[in-house]
């Protein structure tokens, strides 16, 4: 056994560890100024250093310290797909030490709280029914994003909610939630603002502010109530005409649109002589007179009225009409008609300001004592005595839409006979007509129509009808109906009727909801418009089909794709909506290991694949809704090429070994090609490019003969040989492929004889020292765990101290045996040598 030997193998093998094993890292923060120190190469190498990359960090040649260049780091930037997690690792190469190795280390950049949360909308709505449950929780989907990681990425968010009704909750960690604290009322308040800040976890922490708004929606959460709860008492004279006002009722609502809506009706309690005598408006509470009195004798009426809401119980209240007696006697009033009459009836535009209408005359009131004429009633007319007669006055502009017609009654108050007041009753009724003026516009029934119509349905019949309606009468009071301006083609509109149509069938896909103008516009003149808008969605049928975007997907990935990781996304859309656009897409007929991830839209690899093996997959795709009646599908091709990774170490073919050895003789001419390294790599590309490299040699490489060509392989002689040249050469070549980011080594030993006898040579041991280092391969990392190193130190130890005791026994031996035979060797000293030329075997120590 060769003891030297095994020692010179365990020597080489811990010294391999610790060239491979020991990659350096340093670590350094972000956007860091230039010239700060990083760290040192000197801890691991020695000088001189030199950087191949200097984008980013220069070095100290001499004592190997690393300083940040003019070019910061930006972690965001230089590692955009670990900013939320895992550590962004920038790899460099230096040469380094007198022999000008090649080796790597690793910076690894470090995250600063330098970007700010961001919020997509600065401004975020959210519309809740006002009776909402307190507890109930509402996801906010606009939350904000930060680049950056670990802490400094985490946002926590807060709510500036001064009222205190509303607070957040995270749910599963990342789920962010409004919560109702309490209850809300619409008729309190309908709107909330608060401000929502998110903030980061960075030691200096940033954060972004929006503005959240919560508008709360009405539902009929309240009852009509009636403005007094007391019983209403009204008055009216004996003798008032059919059509006079007695009085109002009024009950209010406070909930919006027709969730205020209120009748008016009378409870059936009421009496069948009240019912005959007063009239209800179920729309706006007055209460009229449906006869002309001639009242003998005074009388009392009760009404019920009920004020009446969808979904609530009618509130009620009690208006009790005394009818007072009739006075049948009275003086003779004559009337000078001063504005426009006709039939004793005086014609009156509306939206007059006070204008003087008649002048009034009493005759015949001998006995009558101190009275005046008064107006019975509360109406907007007013007289004013002049010389012993009345100017008959409007107190303000008439209204048409609000009443049409006014009976005023004029008739004596404080008269005295025999001593005694009388109220002598109305004397005279004049009537007069409130003209009509185009002075309102046309009110749509709803301020906005919405309807559901199923996509392709035959455009037969019509689709809604609008209606309008104007206050005002005659001409001015009639509507026709128009589209507007921007309006769609297909879309009809009848003039009179208001009857929308279509004309063609209603394609959702080309438009799910249509919002269409309606304007109502009256005769009158000027003519007067409004407008109303009619909102149609469309509901969508399966008449489409998916479809890829692509008939031909093309990807590219690497042999080392873990499994289940992304191939690429598939890109399928389908037209339609719901279950109908609902698609799924799965692999036909095919073993690959590929599976289709339709959460995410993504291809993935389900095992590890090897680009030596196949370097290509075919594929075909399905893709299928979940329509009704029946599901639709398409196909699209699926090829996917296996990128190359520098997987493979090259091999070498000659030498075949290690201990080979050639016999040059020194006759041979300079430029003569002596010997060939071959080897081959399985990878492609730049990862089986091969260049051979001399690392070391023996004898000094300044006195070798011999040239290694980097790309051929070729070593050829340089010179002519000469009687130093005589003896063995060993060259260490390391054979790199150009593999990235680091490239892979094999390394073997060429050895060549210089010598006159051309008889071929072997040796039995490698030189002593490995005087290379290599950086760390993939396929070395079994070398690296520390328990199997610390075990190779011990065994080398070991095989030290053994190698030690057995040269202590050797030595003796040989001091014994020389000691025999010293006499008898000086004699055949002579006849025993052999020359150096005839040697045969050379050994390397």
């Amino acid at each position: 056994m060769n003891w030297a030997a095994l020692l010179q193998h365990v020597l080489v093998m811990v010294h391999l560890r610790q060239m491979v094993c020991g990659t350096s890292r340093f670590y350094i923060a972000e956007e860091q100024e230039a010239g700060v120190r990083v760290g040192t190469l000197r801890r691991d190498f020695p000088p001189p250093f030199k950087l191949l990359n200097l984008n980013y960090l220069w070095v100290d040649k001499s004592t190997g310290d690393l300083y940040t260049a003019e070019h910061k780091m930006d972690r965001e930037t230089l590692c955009p797909e670990e900013t939320m997690a895992g550590e962004c690792i920038i790899p460099h190469n230096a040469i380094v030490g007198p022999s000008g190795d090649l080796v790597q280390f690793h910076v690894v950049v470090e995250d600063v709280n330098d970007n700010a949360p961001r919020f997509e909308n600065l401004e975020i709505r959210l519309s809740l029914l006002e009776d909402i449950e307190v507890g109930s929780s509402v996801p906010l989907d606009d939350g904000a994003t930060d680049r950056d990681s670990g802490a400094n990425g985490e946002l926590q968010y807060d709510l500036q909610d001064p009222d205190g009704v509303f607070c957040l909750a995270v749910e599963m960690g990342a789920v962010v939630s409004l919560v109702v604290q309490s209850a809300l009322d619409r008729e309190l308040q309908d709107t909330y603002r608060m401000s929502l800040v998110a903030t980061d976890g960075g030691s200096e922490p940033l954060s972004a502010t929006a503005t959240l708004i919560i508008d709360v929606m009405d539902v009929n959460d309240n009852c009509p109530r009636f403005v007094s709860d007391s019983p209403q008492s009204v008055t009216v004279q004996g003798d008032a005409a059919r059509g006079t006002l007695v009085t109002q009722v009024r009950a209010t609502d406070p909930d919006l649109g027709p969730n205020a809506a209120i009748i008016y009706s009378l409870s059936p309690k009421v009496s069948e002589r009240a019912k005959n005598l007063l009239s209800l408006d179920g729309l706006t509470g007055h209460v009229r007179l449906t006869l002309n009195l001639q009242a003998d004798s005074a009388e009392e009426l009760v009404l019920h009225v009920l004020a009446s809401s969808p979904h609530c119980p009618p509130a009620d209240t009690q208006v009790t009409v005394s009818v007072l007696r009739s006075t049948r006697h009275t003086p003779e009033i004559k009337i000078g008609f001063i504005a426009e009459h006709e039939n004793q009836t005086i014609l009156l535009p509306e939206n007059l300001p006070p204008t003087v209408l008649a002048l009034l005359e009493v005759r015949g009131n001998s006995g009558l004592g101190d009275s005046c004429l008064i107006i019975k009633g509360e109406v907007p007319f007013t007289l004013s005595p002049q010389n012993g007669k009345y100017l008959l006055s409007t107190s303000r502009p008439l209204d048409h839409e609000m009443k049409g017609e006014y009976l005023i009654s004029v008739g004596f108050s404080g008269a005295k006979t025999g001593g005694h007041t009388v109220d002598t009753g109305p004397g005279l009724e004049i009537r007069v007509l409130v003209l009509d003026v185009n002075d309102n516009i046309p009110q749509f029934l709803r301020p906005h129509y919405h309807l559901e119509v199923e996509e392709n349905k035959p455009p037969t019949g019509s689709l809604l009808t609008v209606r309008a309606t104007d206050a005002d009468s005659g001409p001015n009071g009639r509507v026709t109906y128009r589209l507007g301006k921007y309006t769609a083609a297909i879309f009809r509109m009848g003039s009179q009727t208001g009857q929308l149509s279509v004309t063609v069938p209603l394609d959702r896909e080309q438009q799910d909801v249509h919002t269409i103008s309606v304007l109502a516009r009256d005769n009158g003149s000027p003519p007067l418009e409004s407008l109303t808008t009619v909102s149609i969605r469309v509901h969508d049928q399966n008449d489409n089909a998916p479809a890829f975007v692509t008939p031909h997907f093309i990807f590219f990935i690497p042999e080392n794709l873990p499994p289940l990781a992304h191939v690429g996304r598939i890109g399928v859309t389908d037209a339609d909506a719901g279950k109908n656009g609902d698609v799924e897409v799965c692999i036909v007929n095919t073993t690959a290991p590929f599976v289709m991830d339709n959460a995410q839209g993504m291809l993935r690899c389900t095992t590890n694949v090897d680009r030596e093996t196949v370097d290509r997959y075919e594929l075909h795709l399905l893709a299928t809704d979940h329509g009704h009646p029946f599901p639709l599908t398409s196909v699209a091709k699926v090829t996917i090429f296996l990128e190359d990774v520098n997987d493979n170490q090259p091999r070498v073919i000659l030498p075949d070994s290690n201990l080979s050895c050639l016999t040059v003789s020194p006759a041979t001419a300079a430029g003569t090609m002596v010997t060939k390294i071959y080897a081959t790599d399985e990878d492609s590309g730049l990862n089986s490019e091969i260049t051979y490299t001399v690392a070391a040699q023996e004898p000094a490489p300044h006195s070798s003969p011999f040239r290694l060509d980097s790309r051929s392989g070729n070593i050829t002689l340089t010179q002519r040989l000469l009687g130093t040249d005589l003896g063995m050469h060993h060259l260490f070549i390391v054979v790199s492929d150009g593999g990235k980011p680091a490239p892979l080594h094999t390394t073997v030993w060429v050895n060549l004889l210089v010598n006159e006898t051309l008889e071929p040579c072997h040796l039995d041991s490698l030189p002593r020292s490995l005087p290379y280092r290599l950086a760390q391969t993939p396929s070395e990392a079994s070398v690296c765990d520390a328990k199997y190193a610390h075990l190779m130190l011990l065994a080398g130890l070991g095989t030290m101290l053994a190698s030690i005791c057995l040269l202590c026994v050797t030595a003796v031996l040989y001091l014994k045996q020389k000691r025999g035979l010293r006499g008898n060797g000086r004699g055949k000293e002579d006849e025993n040598s052999i020359p150096l030329s005839h040697t045969k075997r050379h050994y390397d120590e």
